[in-house]
């Protein structure tokens, strides 16, 4: 072999070289540009994984919709039986004594503590209303101010009247006769009061033996079975109300329910 030969061998060994050098390059450059692209999704898959992880345990502090109030916390009928009865001073027995002294030999036969803005069906507090809003001629407190005992009692010949009585100071806020009742409604009503062997006071005291509460009513009705009974309610310290039927007859108590609102 010549050294031209050798020389052009030389340099055909040292350009295969170098191009194999620079392919190898260009593999290990495309790997490693692949590697970072993979390494950046991971990257940023792991960062979305995290933030998801994240809110999780925001989502679990959310309260179960079960649509019950949670321990502590009161039903909006509860709240108000809370406020109306921690306004109140009179209770339910001064209440009857003054009902009934305010009409002329009359028996309770309902009674009820309302709260203010609570209107009846039957009547009004007062015959009219003044145009002007004043007091009544009396100096009463005006109904709807404050709580109220709202008492019917009849008289002898069976005749209602509706007694309203400041749950405050306990004084008369307005006593009217109702107008809407005519003979068989009287003598209905004096029926339902010599049936009546137990007394109002009876029936409470019957009520609060088996519950320890607040009496907010009491009303001289039938049940559901034409037996003559006093339905009672009362309030016990978790502000919930059971209703009690009182048989007017002996004072044993028939029927029982709480209102779990």
């Amino acid at each position: 072999m010549t050294r031209d030969s050798h020389a052009k061998n030389t340099g055909f060994l040292r350009a295969h070289r170098l191009r194999a050098a620079g392919v190898a390059c260009v593999v290990l450059s495309a790997a490693l540009l692949t590697g970072c692209g993979q390494d950046s999704g991971s990257d940023s898959t792991t960062t979305k994984t995290s933030e998801a992880a994240r809110a999780v345990p925001e989502a679990t502090k959310s309260p179960s919709p079960s649509g019950s109030a949670s321990p502590g916390r009161m039903t909006e009928d509860q709240q108000e039986r809370k406020e109306l009865i921690s306004a109140t001073k009179v209770t339910y027995d001064k209440a009857i004594t003054t009902a009934e002294g305010a009409v002329k030999d009359s028996k309770l036969i309902d009674l009820e503590l309302k709260g203010p803005g609570d209107t009846d069906d039957d009547e009004s507090a007062s015959p009219s209303p003044s145009p002007t809003g004043s007091p009544s001629p009396t100096g009463s407190a005006t109904p709807g101010a404050g709580p109220q005992w709202v008492a019917t009692v009849a008289d002898k010949s069976g005749a209602k009247h509706k007694v309203r009585i400041d749950a405050v100071s306990g004084k008369v806020v307005s006593s009217n006769e109702d107008s809407d009742q005519d003979t068989s409604d009287k003598a209905k009503t004096v029926k339902r009061m010599a049936e009546a062997k137990q007394t109002p006071q009876q029936a409470a005291k019957a009520a609060l033996a088996k519950k320890k509460g607040t009496v907010t009513s009491l009303d001289l009705d039938e049940n559901d079975k034409d037996v003559l009974v006093w339905k009672t309610d009362v309030v016990t310290k978790d502000w919930k109300k059971t209703t009690f039927d009182i048989d007017a007859s002996n004072g044993s108590i028939t029927h029982e329910e709480t209102d779990s609102d």
